[in-house]
């Protein structure tokens, strides 16, 4: 009787690799603290800049996009790291659902990205017009108009005069503004030899045409910039994001037999209720 249930037990014994277990507590806790340090950063930026114009860019917000972000992370996360912790079959699902719909939706983006590049492109126009309108009135969007500017060489969406839709930018006789007709630092070009840029490069720039104006700034365009830079580099990082996506996908389905951790304990649980 003995020997029967001895081999009764091998045969729906089911091995967990701990060091798997740990590993994936260890990272979901990683990124799970990393998640809350994120939301705390998103809620702090927005209350320290909570005024009516910020508000009026709510939707192009980066604070707002690092807290819906950083609650994303921290769902998904503390599924993985309270489901590898404790063997729990419904959160190890949970978790591997929501990695599945996250790779899901980023391939979805791509290829929508790809196939309506005229309806992307209209919807990232609107997003860096609504950015230059509230250049002034949040210090994120500044930050990051800078950035992209700086990073693709570029000045403005189609070209340096959008600067315009900006009050203090606007080049209108009627504007009062010391900044009237110019463009921000970021839009200026380094001087060969020089370390330091010129800040007060882009002052009157949109009352110059292109190939003045381009002596002292980028006058190109973030768009025709953008588009350059995705269509050498898209084929290239979509091929490394499909092939990376696409395994760990099937891994995080769980299937019993699969050899996946949920599955494992899948098994296991199934092997406990059987006995």
């Amino acid at each position: 009787m003995d020997r029967d249930l001895s081999l009764s037990r091998t045969k729906t014994f089911s091995f967990i690799n701990p060091w798997i277990r740990y590993f994936l507590f260890f990272f979901s806790f990683l990124f799970w603290v990393f998640s809350v340090l994120i939301v705390g950063i998103g809620v702090y930026a927005k209350i320290q800049k909570a005024t009516d114009a910020v508000r009026d860019s709510f939707l192009v917000d980066p604070a707002v996009i690092l807290i819906v972000v950083g609650v994303v992370m921290f769902f998904i996360t503390f599924c993985g790291c309270i489901g590898a912790l404790r063997e729990n079959i419904r959160l190890l699902k949970m978790f591997s659902l929501s990695l599945t719909l996250v790779f899901l939706t980023q391939l979805a983006i791509a290829v929508l990205g790809f196939f309506y590049s005229d309806q992307t492109r209209s919807a990232l126009g609107k997003f860096v017009e609504n950015a230059i309108v509230h250049y002034r009135d949040d210090l994120d969007l500044q930050n990051l108009m800078d950035y992209i500017q700086k990073e693709f060489q570029c000045c403005g969406w189609n070209d340096y005069t959008d600067w315009s839709w900006n009050v203090y930018f606007n080049c209108s006789h009627g504007n009062p503004s010391t900044e009237r007709c110019a463009v921000p630092y970021s839009c200026c070009a380094p001087v060969p030899g020089e370390a330091v840029v010129n800040t007060m490069c882009g002052f009157g720039a949109q009352t110059q045409g292109r190939l003045e104006a381009a002596k002292a700034i980028y006058a190109a365009g973030c768009a025709d910039r953008a588009a350059g830079w995705m269509e050498s580099h898209l084929l290239l990082v979509g091929a490394l994001a499909l092939g990376c996506a696409l395994p760990q996908v099937n891994r995080s389905i769980p299937t019993p037999g699969s050899g996946s951790y949920c599955g494992n304990v899948q098994e296991k649980r199934s092997a406990e209720g059987e006995g």
